[in-house]
């Protein structure tokens, strides 16, 4: 039992539990006056479910490092039939929130089923392109059925609607798709079937406060009592903490002005209490999550775990980048919320099981390594020789 704690990544381990426990901090100080004024509850009270869920994420994370990745393709087809239940049950009797259904309330614990859903696509998308790598050139045989279930989970979320978490899933489906070797003009079909999909969904969903959100990105000085607002206040936030910010619990925005400075927002929050200093190393964290996780799947030579590996690690990239193109006029506010960082419960339990399961795949590939100091192994050995996956990485280490 000792040793496999010492097998355990280090990065992946203290990096994603700094990262939380600054984010309960940081939501301690931006929370704790519009808990009293707006929520009435007392202004501890977000910090305290945060860190509920933190306690929750942590056992699970432990579990799951220790949990062997490759026994969750025997869990996929209960796991993807518990998702649907849940995003229906959504549609069904979801409690709505800032006018998307997107909750279920069970007792005091409110939970988001399309956070569960990121970690559930990953695996699956990455246990059927792994398995289908001997015909993955096959587009009707070895690309198209994944497709079309995630074509049915996306379409549920952007019901409620949830636009945000739709793009951020598609990004990832995008990414492990990618990432299965399969042929280009294969993948340039399904771009193509995935921008006219997104252009009759978006003829369908425009409304004046979607549309909103586009004029107050990218022309928030033509109506900054409105549309603008929001984004004017982050720039606020962000210009006035300098290099080193006014002092932890020292900023202004979060008194009424920044929305949701405890969720959406939470950066600017940071960029205005700790400076510049705190983004760099809020972002050089995130990053460092997102390389490794990289790195872990560029070792690992079982096409399952390299794939689930990307897309773990996108997963974080991409909600990091969407939140931070948010807060700064990049992207339109889309209610994607900071790795790690902003309130939430769901996220940061998928969040830290997703971790878990990371850190087991990098747990795979240190034993691989070392069993290979100890033996030859030729280039023909089992492990999926045939995977496009594998070839790829290979190649791609030989130009090296």
């Amino acid at each position: 039992m000792k040793q496999k704690w010492k097998d355990l990544d280090f990065t992946l381990f203290i990096t994603p539990l700094l990262l939380s426990a600054f984010g309960i901090v940081m939501i301690y100080s931006a929370s704790m006056v519009i808990a009293v004024v707006k929520n009435e509850v007392p202004s501890n009270f977000f910090m305290l479910r945060q860190l509920m869920w933190f306690g929750i994420g942590l056992v699970f994370y432990l579990f799951c490092s220790m949990f062997a990745y490759r026994h969750y393709q025997k869990l996929i087809k209960p796991m993807i039939m518990m998702i649907f239940i849940l995003l229906l049950s959504v549609l069904l009797f979801g409690d709505e929130v800032n006018n998307a259904q997107s909750w279920l309330v069970i007792g005091p614990l409110r939970l988001q089923p399309a956070e569960l859903a990121k970690l559930g696509l990953i695996i699956y998308l990455a246990s059927a392109y792994s398995k289908k790598q001997q015909y993955i050139d096959d587009f009707f045989k070895g690309v198209l059925p994944p497709l079309v279930m995630t074509g049915i989970l996306l379409a549920l979320i952007i019901k409620q609607p949830d636009i945000g978490t739709a793009a951020v899933i598609l990004l990832i489906a995008s990414t492990v798709i990618f990432s299965s070797g399969i042929k280009f003009r294969h993948l340039f079909l399904v771009a193509a079937s995935l921008l006219v999909l997104i252009g009759l969904a978006a003829t369908q969903m425009v409304t004046p406060e979607r549309i909103s959100r586009f004029t107050g990105a990218y022309q928030p000085f033509d109506d900054p009592d409105l549309n603008g607002f929001h984004l004017i206040q982050s720039y606020l936030a962000i210009g006035t903490g300098g290099i080193t910010g006014q002092g932890l619990g020292q900023g202004i925005q979060k008194l009424g002005y920044l929305p949701e400075p405890h969720t959406d927002f939470i950066m600017a929050v940071i960029a205005e209490e700790l400076g510049f200093l705190g983004v760099f190393i809020v972002v050089g964290m995130l990053a460092t999550i997102v390389l490794r996780g990289l790195y872990i799947a560029h070792q690992c030579r079982d096409s399952f775990g390299s794939l689930m590996a990307i897309g773990i690690s996108s997963m974080v990239g991409i909600q990091a980048f969407i939140n931070l193109g948010a807060i700064s006029g990049l992207l339109p506010i889309t209610g994607v919320t900071l790795p790690f960082v902003s309130y939430g419960g769901s996220s940061l339990l998928i969040l830290l099981i997703s971790m878990g399961i990371l850190n087991n795949i990098a747990k795979s590939v240190r034993a691989n390594e070392q069993r290979m100091t100890k033996e030859t192994i030729p280039d023909d050995k089992p492990f999926e020789k045939n995977s496009k996956v594998v070839r790829q990485r290979r190649s791609w280490s030989q130009l090296q």
